[in-house]
């Protein structure tokens, strides 16, 4: 599991470890921020739930704005690609070696769901390394088409229609790009409604669509 900016240390990300570990699957969590998360209070000032990010008012989105910019901008920075992708790339080899692998597959979540993509890439790795699919929710900060032309292992993306991080257009582009791949690699791009960045690791459960 490739983890949001929040990292291994989230409840949320350890406990779906958990349940796919129930499933049946060794699941393992790699900390590619070398223990420079972000602090999870910072969750609501990314991505309020729907609810109260609809009672914004335009001074309050800019204060939020402001503030993301200020938190994520050096943590993204330090954590840029060139940076985190070998962690990424190493670990993933790491496990290929671990007794009794068979297949390999990558799960990521906001900024983890980038590096789930870019797993995917498979043109990367030598044979017999690397991925054998991947899956990606809510994913951030992702580059189109640069990301996803590259993709020759099985993609699944799991995408809300309220997220602020992925509007509805970057949607529309990347369903177009997964379907024009349809005939090299097998992808599903799932659009679930009213969901906002985030919903995949945490819900409202005030809200039936998040329950669902």
């Amino acid at each position: 599991i490739d983890a949001p900016v929040f990292g291994w240390a989230l409840p949320n990300v350890r406990l779906l470890a958990d349940n796919y570990a129930k499933a049946g699957f060794y699941c393992y969590i790699p900390d590619l921020h070398e223990g420079d998360s972000v602090d999870i209070d910072f969750l609501q000032t990314v991505e309020p739930q729907l609810p109260e990010r609809e009672k914004q008012s335009i001074v309050d989105k800019g204060v939020q704005t402001a503030k993301i910019g200020a938190t994520l901008g050096p943590w993204l920075a330090k954590h840029r690609e060139a940076v985190a992708k070998p962690l990424m790339d190493g670990f993933i080899n790491a496990v290929r070696h671990v007794p009794g692998t068979d297949k390999v597959g990558a799960i990521g979540f906001c900024w983890g769901g980038r590096y789930a993509i870019l797993a995917a890439h498979g043109a990367n790795y030598e044979p017999g390394k690397g991925i054998d699919a991947a899956y990606a929710c809510h994913p951030s900060l992702v580059a189109i088409p640069a990301d996803f032309d590259p993709v020759t292992k099985p993609l699944s993306l799991a995408l809300g229609d309220k997220d602020s991080l992925l509007g509805e257009k970057e949607v529309g582009q990347i369903q177009e790009l997964m379907k024009h791949k349809e005939k090299e690699v097998p992808s599903e791009v799932r659009i679930y409604e009213d969901q906002v960045h985030g919903f995949a690791l945490r819900g409202d459960w005030t809200s039936d669509k998040d329950k669902k």
